[in-house]
Protein backbone atom coordinates (compact mmCIF):
# COMPACT_ATOMS: atom_id res chain seq x y z
CA UNK A 1 0.00 0.00 0.00
CA UNK A 2 0.87 3.73 -0.62
CA UNK A 3 1.48 5.05 3.05
CA UNK A 4 2.18 8.59 4.16
CA UNK A 5 3.68 7.63 7.64
CA UNK A 6 2.96 10.38 10.98
CA UNK A 7 5.13 9.99 14.19
CA UNK A 8 8.01 11.44 16.39
CA UNK A 9 9.34 9.42 19.33
CA UNK A 10 10.98 5.52 19.04
CA UNK A 11 7.48 3.96 19.49
CA UNK A 12 6.85 5.44 16.32
CA UNK A 13 10.08 4.88 14.11
CA UNK A 14 9.92 1.03 15.62
CA UNK A 15 5.64 1.30 13.83
CA UNK A 16 7.70 2.88 10.27
CA UNK A 17 10.26 0.12 10.04
CA UNK A 18 7.75 -2.60 10.30
CA UNK A 19 5.71 -1.23 7.61
CA UNK A 20 8.38 -1.18 5.68
CA UNK A 21 9.63 -4.89 6.20
CA UNK A 22 6.14 -5.69 5.35
CA UNK A 23 6.35 -4.05 1.87
CA UNK A 24 4.33 -1.13 2.00
CA UNK A 25 5.33 1.82 0.42
CA UNK A 26 5.95 5.12 2.60
CA UNK A 27 5.72 7.82 0.41
CA UNK A 28 6.45 10.00 2.84
CA UNK A 29 7.15 10.53 6.65
CA UNK A 30 6.33 13.26 8.77
CA UNK A 31 7.74 13.73 11.88
CA UNK A 32 8.10 17.11 14.25
CA UNK A 33 10.87 19.79 13.50
CA UNK A 34 13.57 19.64 15.41
CA UNK A 35 14.13 20.72 18.72
CA UNK A 36 17.08 22.10 21.40
CA UNK A 37 17.98 20.00 23.87
CA UNK A 38 20.40 19.76 27.15
CA UNK A 39 22.77 22.11 28.25
CA UNK A 40 24.15 23.17 25.35
CA UNK A 41 20.77 23.33 23.47
CA UNK A 42 22.08 21.22 20.29
CA UNK A 43 19.10 20.37 18.07
CA UNK A 44 18.17 16.92 18.05
CA UNK A 45 16.16 15.52 14.84
CA UNK A 46 13.06 12.80 16.27
CA UNK A 47 13.43 9.24 16.39
CA UNK A 48 11.14 8.99 13.18
CA UNK A 49 13.36 11.74 11.13
CA UNK A 50 16.39 9.29 11.64
CA UNK A 51 14.83 6.14 10.72
CA UNK A 52 13.08 7.55 7.64
CA UNK A 53 16.71 8.71 6.62
CA UNK A 54 18.06 5.63 7.51
CA UNK A 55 15.49 3.73 5.11
CA UNK A 56 15.98 6.63 2.22
CA UNK A 57 12.20 7.78 2.85
CA UNK A 58 11.17 11.20 2.39
CA UNK A 59 11.12 13.15 5.24
CA UNK A 60 8.54 16.56 5.90
CA UNK A 61 8.79 18.34 9.26
CA UNK A 62 5.83 20.84 8.94
CA UNK A 63 5.32 23.69 11.94
CA UNK A 64 1.53 22.95 11.99
CA UNK A 65 -0.50 20.23 10.27
CA UNK A 66 -2.85 22.51 9.23
CA UNK A 67 -0.46 24.41 6.59
CA UNK A 68 -1.85 24.87 3.39
CA UNK A 69 1.67 23.59 1.93
CA UNK A 70 2.24 21.11 3.93
CA UNK A 71 -1.21 19.94 2.56
CA UNK A 72 -0.40 20.28 -1.26
CA UNK A 73 2.06 18.08 -0.59
CA UNK A 74 0.24 15.47 1.36
CA UNK A 75 -2.21 15.91 -1.84
CA UNK A 76 0.82 15.17 -4.32
CA UNK A 77 1.94 12.05 -2.49
CA UNK A 78 -1.45 10.74 -2.37
CA UNK A 79 -1.74 8.27 0.17
CA UNK A 80 -4.11 5.07 0.23
CA UNK A 81 -4.01 5.72 4.06
CA UNK A 82 -2.07 7.71 6.35
CA UNK A 83 -0.74 5.36 9.86
CA UNK A 84 -0.71 7.79 12.93
CA UNK A 85 1.96 6.64 15.55
CA UNK A 86 2.64 9.61 18.65
CA UNK A 87 2.79 11.99 16.54
CA UNK A 88 2.14 14.52 18.97
CA UNK A 89 -0.55 16.95 16.82
CA UNK A 90 -4.09 16.75 15.95
CA UNK A 91 -4.58 16.74 12.29
CA UNK A 92 -7.49 18.95 10.50
CA UNK A 93 -10.52 17.30 8.73
CA UNK A 94 -8.83 18.19 5.25
CA UNK A 95 -5.98 16.00 5.90
CA UNK A 96 -8.25 13.18 7.96
CA UNK A 97 -10.51 12.97 4.61
CA UNK A 98 -7.62 12.75 2.17
CA UNK A 99 -6.84 9.21 2.12
CA UNK A 100 -9.53 6.62 0.71
CA UNK A 101 -9.00 4.29 3.67
CA UNK A 102 -8.70 6.87 6.31
CA UNK A 103 -6.26 7.94 8.82
CA UNK A 104 -4.71 5.03 11.08
CA UNK A 105 -4.01 5.95 14.45
CA UNK A 106 -1.63 3.24 16.40
CA UNK A 107 -2.27 4.11 20.47
CA UNK A 108 -0.36 2.67 23.48
CA UNK A 109 -3.46 2.17 25.46
CA UNK A 110 -6.62 0.24 25.21
CA UNK A 111 -9.29 2.54 24.58
CA UNK A 112 -11.41 4.51 25.53
CA UNK A 113 -9.19 4.57 28.70
CA UNK A 114 -6.04 7.10 28.42
CA UNK A 115 -7.07 8.80 25.57
CA UNK A 116 -4.09 11.31 25.15
CA UNK A 117 -0.56 12.12 25.05
CA UNK A 118 1.16 10.37 27.76
CA UNK A 119 -0.71 7.18 28.06
CA UNK A 120 2.45 4.88 29.13
CA UNK A 121 3.42 6.97 31.57
CA UNK A 122 -0.13 7.57 33.01
CA UNK A 123 -1.12 3.82 33.33
CA UNK A 124 2.02 3.27 35.33
CA UNK A 125 1.52 6.41 37.73
CA UNK A 126 -1.81 5.28 38.14
CA UNK A 127 -0.74 1.57 39.39
CA UNK A 128 -2.27 -0.39 36.95
CA UNK A 129 -1.38 -4.20 36.01
CA UNK A 130 -2.07 -4.00 32.11
CA UNK A 131 -2.60 -1.98 29.37
CA UNK A 132 -2.24 -2.46 25.55
CA UNK A 133 -2.48 -0.99 21.99
CA UNK A 134 -5.46 0.05 20.19
CA UNK A 135 -5.08 0.32 16.20
CA UNK A 136 -8.43 3.48 15.74
CA UNK A 137 -9.99 5.26 12.44
CA UNK A 138 -9.15 8.99 13.44
CA UNK A 139 -11.42 11.66 13.40
CA UNK A 140 -10.81 15.31 15.34
CA UNK A 141 -11.31 14.37 18.29
CA UNK A 142 -8.14 13.32 20.49
CA UNK A 143 -8.26 9.84 20.57
CA UNK A 144 -11.66 9.68 19.82
CA UNK A 145 -12.44 7.43 16.66
CA UNK A 146 -13.84 4.05 15.85
CA UNK A 147 -11.65 1.08 17.16
CA UNK A 148 -10.12 -1.52 14.42
CA UNK A 149 -8.20 -4.06 16.81
CA UNK A 150 -6.71 -4.44 20.36
CA UNK A 151 -4.33 -6.03 21.79
CA UNK A 152 -3.96 -6.30 25.84
CA UNK A 153 -0.52 -6.13 27.54
CA UNK A 154 0.63 -7.42 31.31
CA UNK A 155 2.47 -4.45 32.92
CA UNK A 156 5.35 -6.03 34.85
CA UNK A 157 6.19 -5.06 38.26
CA UNK A 158 9.85 -4.06 37.30
CA UNK A 159 8.59 -2.30 34.33
CA UNK A 160 9.20 1.74 33.96
CA UNK A 161 8.33 3.95 31.26
CA UNK A 162 11.25 2.91 28.64
CA UNK A 163 10.61 -0.46 28.89
CA UNK A 164 6.81 -0.15 28.42
CA UNK A 165 7.94 1.99 25.14
CA UNK A 166 9.66 -0.82 23.84
CA UNK A 167 7.42 -3.54 24.85
CA UNK A 168 4.02 -1.60 23.47
CA UNK A 169 6.07 -0.48 19.90
CA UNK A 170 6.48 -3.98 19.22
CA UNK A 171 3.03 -4.98 20.09
CA UNK A 172 1.45 -1.87 18.22
CA UNK A 173 3.27 -2.24 15.19
CA UNK A 174 2.82 -6.40 14.95
CA UNK A 175 -1.07 -5.10 15.16
CA UNK A 176 -0.51 -2.95 13.13
CA UNK A 177 0.77 -5.43 10.38
CA UNK A 178 -2.01 -7.56 11.22
CA UNK A 179 -5.04 -4.88 11.03
CA UNK A 180 -3.91 -3.41 7.87
CA UNK A 181 -4.95 -5.88 5.48
CA UNK A 182 -7.98 -6.80 6.98
CA UNK A 183 -9.28 -3.23 7.12
CA UNK A 184 -8.69 -2.29 3.39
CA UNK A 185 -10.40 -5.52 2.96
CA UNK A 186 -13.20 -5.45 4.13
CA UNK A 187 -12.75 -7.90 6.92
CA UNK A 188 -12.95 -5.56 10.14
CA UNK A 189 -16.11 -3.60 11.11
CA UNK A 190 -15.23 -0.44 13.15
CA UNK A 191 -16.26 -0.31 16.78
CA UNK A 192 -17.42 2.61 18.56
CA UNK A 193 -15.73 3.57 21.77
CA UNK A 194 -17.94 3.76 24.99
CA UNK A 195 -17.54 6.91 26.23
CA UNK A 196 -18.83 6.20 29.79
CA UNK A 197 -16.03 4.56 29.79
CA UNK A 198 -13.30 7.48 28.77
CA UNK A 199 -9.99 8.64 30.63
CA UNK A 200 -7.53 10.92 29.78
CA UNK A 201 -3.74 10.67 29.98
CA UNK A 202 -3.00 14.53 29.66
CA UNK A 203 0.86 15.92 28.89
CA UNK A 204 2.98 15.64 32.06
CA UNK A 205 3.72 18.41 34.27
CA UNK A 206 6.87 19.93 35.84
CA UNK A 207 5.24 19.66 39.52
CA UNK A 208 4.03 16.05 39.01
CA UNK A 209 8.10 15.07 39.22
CA UNK A 210 8.61 16.21 42.50
CA UNK A 211 8.22 13.37 44.99
CA UNK A 212 5.87 14.01 48.34
CA UNK A 213 7.05 11.92 51.07
CA UNK A 214 3.49 12.55 52.35
CA UNK A 215 1.95 9.59 49.69
CA UNK A 216 2.23 6.20 50.94
CA UNK A 217 5.69 3.93 48.88
CA UNK A 218 3.45 2.33 46.22
CA UNK A 219 2.45 5.22 44.78
CA UNK A 220 5.17 7.10 45.01
CA UNK A 221 7.43 3.89 43.45
CA UNK A 222 4.32 3.94 40.68
CA UNK A 223 5.60 7.61 39.78
CA UNK A 224 8.88 6.90 39.87
CA UNK A 225 8.14 3.86 37.37
CA UNK A 226 6.19 6.35 35.15
CA UNK A 227 8.63 8.92 35.25
CA UNK A 228 11.99 6.54 34.12
CA UNK A 229 13.82 6.99 32.24
CA UNK A 230 13.16 10.35 30.42
CA UNK A 231 12.14 12.65 33.03
CA UNK A 232 12.63 10.85 36.45
CA UNK A 233 11.36 11.91 39.51
CA UNK A 234 13.44 13.53 42.11
CA UNK A 235 13.53 15.09 45.64
CA UNK A 236 15.68 17.29 47.61
CA UNK A 237 19.36 15.82 49.55
CA UNK A 238 20.67 18.60 51.17
CA UNK A 239 19.19 21.39 49.50
CA UNK A 240 20.07 19.82 46.37
CA UNK A 241 18.05 17.83 43.65
CA UNK A 242 18.11 13.97 43.62
CA UNK A 243 16.70 11.95 40.77
CA UNK A 244 15.08 8.92 41.61
CA UNK A 245 16.22 5.89 38.97
CA UNK A 246 14.93 2.60 40.60
CA UNK A 247 13.29 2.03 44.12
CA UNK A 248 11.61 -0.71 45.82
CA UNK A 249 8.69 -0.75 47.91
CA UNK A 250 9.39 -1.96 51.80
CA UNK A 251 6.67 -3.15 53.07
CA UNK A 252 7.45 -1.86 57.17
CA UNK A 253 5.94 0.91 58.24
CA UNK A 254 8.77 3.47 60.59
CA UNK A 255 7.78 5.54 63.28
CA UNK A 256 9.76 8.26 61.69
CA UNK A 257 7.97 11.14 59.26
CA UNK A 258 7.89 10.82 55.68
CA UNK A 259 11.09 11.47 53.69
CA UNK A 260 13.45 10.19 56.60
CA UNK A 261 16.68 7.73 55.84
CA UNK A 262 15.53 5.35 58.06
CA UNK A 263 18.68 2.95 56.95
CA UNK A 264 21.60 4.54 55.01
CA UNK A 265 24.25 1.67 55.15
CA UNK A 266 26.60 0.29 52.18
CA UNK A 267 23.95 -1.62 50.85
CA UNK A 268 20.52 0.00 51.35
CA UNK A 269 19.16 3.19 51.33
CA UNK A 270 15.45 3.62 52.47
CA UNK A 271 13.30 6.40 52.82
CA UNK A 272 10.42 6.47 55.14
CA UNK A 273 6.77 7.59 53.47
CA UNK A 274 3.56 8.16 55.25
CA UNK A 275 2.78 4.18 54.66
CA UNK A 276 5.74 1.97 53.90
CA UNK A 277 9.03 2.97 52.85
CA UNK A 278 11.31 2.74 49.71
CA UNK A 279 14.54 1.00 48.87
CA UNK A 280 16.14 3.71 46.80
CA UNK A 281 18.63 1.34 44.34
CA UNK A 282 19.45 4.28 41.90
CA UNK A 283 20.16 7.50 42.23
CA UNK A 284 21.75 10.80 40.20
CA UNK A 285 22.76 13.89 42.56
CA UNK A 286 22.47 17.19 40.99
CA UNK A 287 25.28 17.88 38.29
CA UNK A 288 26.38 13.74 38.16
CA UNK A 289 25.37 10.79 36.36
CA UNK A 290 22.84 8.04 37.39
CA UNK A 291 24.55 5.87 40.06
CA UNK A 292 23.50 3.02 41.90
CA UNK A 293 22.41 3.89 45.59
CA UNK A 294 25.65 1.63 46.66
CA UNK A 295 27.81 3.89 44.94
CA UNK A 296 25.92 6.87 46.11
CA UNK A 297 26.38 5.93 49.85
CA UNK A 298 30.02 5.20 49.14
CA UNK A 299 30.73 8.73 48.16
CA UNK A 300 28.71 10.46 50.38
CA UNK A 301 28.63 10.45 54.36
CA UNK A 302 24.96 9.52 55.01
CA UNK A 303 23.45 8.53 58.49
CA UNK A 304 19.90 7.66 59.20
CA UNK A 305 17.67 10.49 60.65
CA UNK A 306 18.46 13.18 57.50
CA UNK A 307 15.24 13.97 55.83
CA UNK A 308 15.19 14.29 52.37
CA UNK A 309 12.25 16.90 50.22
CA UNK A 310 13.74 19.73 52.44
CA UNK A 311 15.01 22.63 49.59
CA UNK A 312 16.88 24.59 52.54
CA UNK A 313 18.88 21.36 53.55
CA UNK A 314 18.18 21.96 57.05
Amino acid sequence: MRIVFMGTPNFAAEVLEALVKAGHEIALAVTQPDKPKGRGQKMVAPAVKLKAQELNIEVAQPQSAKDAEFFALLQDKAPEVIVVAAYGKLLPKNVLDLPGYGCLNVHASLLPRYRGAAPIQRVLMNGEEKTGVTIMLMDVGMDTGKMLAKAELKIEPEDNSGTLFAKLAKVGADLLIHTLPKWVNGEITAVEQNEAEATYAPMLKKEEELIDWQNDAEKISWQIRGLAPEIYAYTYFRGKRLKIGECEVVKTDFAEKAGTIVRADKKSLVVACASGALKLLAVQPEGKKMQRASDFLNGNSLSAGEVLGEQDGK
